[in-house]
């Protein structure tokens, strides 16, 4: 966005500089953190938390940062921050109670310690940015709650496809169209992929495996598009979304949608499979009045009803400075879910599953997830995948492609995910 660029280097100017702190220490973390160190004015990465502390003193020293302390308390790491060095700790929770961090950035994936650090950060009133889909999608409405109760931001980042779509929706409604499709650009998409089969792809982008299959399964894609439903509350066409295949451009795919659906359902979000130019995300929006049309026409968009908008990349790491400086700066959220859920990420058999075998959750060997609309989920008791990343069993053989309910699993309804996600239907069931 073009206005933080002015206040980052205001902010260099006068030498106070925003103090991030981020809790994980993997590839991304590595290539986020040294793009700031290297290359962002205004701002500086002033502490990392991580389980193994020494892979945060890795990359610190990767970015050419090497005044680095390591801190057991929140009074030492308030202090080395306040000095200009650079803090690491095995301790998130110090990161949430300091008093020198301006915003703290989640960039771990997992969904019980993803829900562990967001209420411990709010519990201490700190603005957090997350890159974890798997916890928005799934609790990200009541954590809103949660957050707005503690009066402060909880929001998902620029780069990633629903930060990147939902900046593209809010351009599109500040033209005075309204966006009646939202879609994601996939190359592949294969639900039975598992970390054997992305093994090689993984290793060679410096991921996990289970961070390629949910990529190559569908699953991470299912995720981000449920946020940007919970968002903006367009739903789905069908379980899946209808997921056309087409080789051309995005823009001649606008006839392929009935508009008077996308009417009837309040708009939807869907994606499109081998479209160009990819990746990307894209919005359709539509004006009723015929002054603006001839004008969109003029303009070379065409003669609706469907008008065809999109951004061709996503480049993730480069746009994290940009979410930061929203959110400390500008009080602005990337995503926020509107209140109740109005898409969720249901969980279904990536192959025959027997009776007594544990869920592995999104990336790995049983199970790959889908959108389906949230009244549907309620009245199937539909699994969400996001709670089956452990300690969740069957109860009975489910054969593949078949979509599971809380009826067919067995897990602790005292765990935190499990008691969030319940809060979370009675909530909104009663609000």
């Amino acid at each position: 966005m073009i206005i933080v660029d002015t206040k980052l280097k205001q902010r260099q100017k006068e030498g106070k500089p925003i103090k991030a702190g981020f809790v994980g220490a993997g590839m991304m973390s590595k290539a986020i953190l040294n793009l700031i160190e290297r290359n962002i004015p205004g701002m500086r990465v002033a502490a990392i938390s991580n389980r193994t502390v020494d892979k945060a003193k890795d990359i610190y020293e990767f970015a050419g940062v090497n005044d680095i302390r390591r801190v057991d308390s929140v009074k030492s790491l308030d202090r080395v921050i306040s000095s200009g060095s650079y803090a690491i700790t095995d301790d998130y929770s110090l990161l949430c109670e300091s008093k020198e961090l301006d915003v703290l950035v989640d960039i771990t994936g997992h969904v019980e310690f993803g829900v562990e650090l967001l209420l411990t950060a709010f519990k201490h009133g700190k603005d957090i940015i997350t890159f974890n889909a798997e916890v928005d999608s799934t609790l990200g409405p009541i954590l809103s709650v949660y957050a707005d109760k503690a009066g402060v931001i909880y929001s998902g980042s620029d780069g990633d496809q629903p930060g990147v779509t939902m900046n593209l929706y809010r351009f599109v409604q500040g033209l005075g169209l309204t966006p009646m499709l939202a879609g994601n650009i996939k190359g592949l998409q294969d639900p039975y992929r598992n970390p054997t089969t992305q093994e090689e792809f993984a290793k060679y982008w410096g991921m996990g495996p289970e961070k390629a299959t949910s990529f190559a399964d569908g699953t991470k894609m299912n995720m981000e598009q449920a946020c940007v439903a919970n968002c903006t509350g367009l739903k789905v066409a069908k379980r899946g979304m209808l997921g056309y295949e087409f080789s051309g451009h995005v823009d001649d795919m606008t006839g392929m949608y009935d508009y008077e659906q996308l009417k009837e359902l309040g708009g939807i979000i869907d994606y499109a499979l081998g479209a160009k130019p990819g990746p990307a995300v894209f919005i359709y929006g539509s004006i009723e009045d015929e002054l603006s049309r001839h004008h969109l026409d003029y303009y070379k968009l065409g003669k609706g009803p469907l008008y065809s908008f999109y951004t061709p990349y996503h480049l993730c790491i480069f746009e994290v400075p940009t979410s930061i400086a929203r959110v400390v700066d500008f009080n602005d959220h990337v995503l926020k879910p509107l209140g109740a859920p109005v898409v969720e990420v249901i969980s279904k058999a990536k192959t025959g599953l027997k009776t007594g075998e544990m869920l592995d959750g999104p990336g790995f060997y049983t199970l790959y997830g889908e959108c389906e609309n949230n009244d549907i989920v309620l009245q199937e008791r539909l699994l969400p995948i996001g709670l089956t990343e452990t300690g969740v069993k069957l109860k009975r053989d489910i054969p593949k492609d078949q979509a599971l309910t809380f009826d067919d699993v067995e897990f602790d309804e005292n765990r935190m995910i499990f008691k969030l996600y319940k809060e979370q239907m009675e909530y909104f069931r009663t609000t």
